[in-house]
């Protein structure tokens, strides 16, 4: 499989050039570094073919699993891959982080990008919530990977509470062998065009 990165810089004229218009660049040579230095992650994962909530099979491709980041801690970040329901050996593969920190990544599939949503009309009389297909899903043009990020959020666990003690650095280094490890998911793609999209993190 070949994975080609897109970086667009911003064009500096009249050898005015601000240190953030490289920025993009830096944080591409920074990624492309730490993965050829992270370990093979082991990753565990599941087609899941219909949800409570959701009437009948799901309308697209759906696995949901485990990226084993660190093994000295026991530490495994759940994901949902949604393939694209337009040409998944052709479209991008997206990444898309929640802010928080500690946002599930189930949320940006319900209530951001994603293709599910809440039956609003409907009144909630208990039980499970009713799931139903939003047409606007950027899956219609994109592969999609949402993280349950940092340890602890959603799914994610470790099997030490030591390793429960997380930070910004050991957060981004999980982070980046789980999106390394998401390549190797779709590893059946002959191309791919990755991209990185996150939403802004919130610090209290």
């Amino acid at each position: 499989m070949m994975v080609t990165t897109t970086v667009t810089s911003t064009s500096c004229g009249g050898g005015h050039c601000r240190w953030w218009s490289w920025l993009p660049l830096a944080c591409f040579l920074l990624l492309s570094w730490l993965a050829a230095i992270s370990p093979a992650a082991t990753v565990a994962g599941r087609a899941v073919t219909s949800l409570p909530g959701f009437d009948g099979p799901l309308p697209f491709s759906l696995e949901t699993g485990y990226v084993e980041v660190d093994e000295s801690m026991g530490i495994r970040l759940f994901y949902y891959f949604v393939q694209s329901e337009n040409d998944p050996d052709n479209d991008p593969l997206m990444v898309w982080l929640l802010g928080g920190p500690g946002c599930s990544g189930l949320n940006g599939i319900v209530q951001e990008i994603g293709p599910f949503q809440f039956a609003t009309k409907w009144q909630y009389r208990g039980g499970v919530p009713r799931l139903i297909y939003r047409p606007e899903t950027w899956t219609k043009f994109s592969n999609i990977i949402f993280v349950d990020s940092p340890v602890g959020t959603g799914f994610s666990y470790a099997d030490r509470e030591e390793g429960f003690k997380s930070s910004d650095s050991k957060a981004v280094k999980q982070l980046l062998i789980s999106c390394e490890s998401g390549f190797r998911i779709i590893q059946g793609s002959q191309q791919i065009l990755s991209i990185l999209v996150v939403n802004p993190t919130v610090v209290p």
